[in-house]
């Protein structure tokens, strides 16, 4: 069986030790609307009136500590932007509320910044390049790289 072409991940779900620490993070840093809350235990939220694209919950329990080092579980759930500048706007927000930043590479294929939530998941803030530019070898087999993104000529994308 091969899955069809049109398949996306629909939504990530995260289990946090803080629902108000993590909202801070993904509405007020990001920019995600809250869709739903279930008081102090969950909280929804999405980008453009999507039923939701992160669920937030507590349900572990206020406070719970995040997935040692070293043991399986998720490295990280990538954002999608629509282009350039809306990932450079998502870059100055992160600048400005002065949270850090893991890395940030050229892929050929994609552009990425790579920062850990407030609970230490893994995230990766990034935009597609036109598949037609996507950097193939003489086979056309893809070829992607890890090559350094120029963060200020990213934000340059806002002047």
């Amino acid at each position: 069986m091969v899955i069809h072409k049109d398949v996306h991940i629909g939504h990530v779900h995260l289990t946090v030790s803080n629902l108000d620490r993590a909202l801070k993070f993904y509405h007020d840093i990001l920019g995600f609307e809250v869709v739903d809350r279930f008081g102090d235990s969950a909280v929804f939220l999405s980008a453009g009136g999507y039923h939701h694209h992160i669920g937030l919950n507590t349900w572990a329990g206020a406070g719970a500590a995040p997935a040692p080092v070293g043991h399986t579980g998720l490295y990280h759930f990538a954002i999608l932007y629509p282009d350039r500048k809306e990932l450079a706007r998502a870059l100055k927000s992160l600048v400005d509320a002065k949270y850090p930043i893991d890395g940030s590479a050229d892929h050929g294929v994609s552009e990425a910044i790579y920062l850990r939530d407030p609970d230490n998941n893994g995230i990766e803030l990034y935009v597609d390049r036109p598949r037609e530019k996507w950097p193939r070898d003489k086979d056309g087999k893809l070829k992607m790289v890890s090559e350094p993104l120029d963060l200020k000529k990213l934000l340059a994308e806002l002047v």
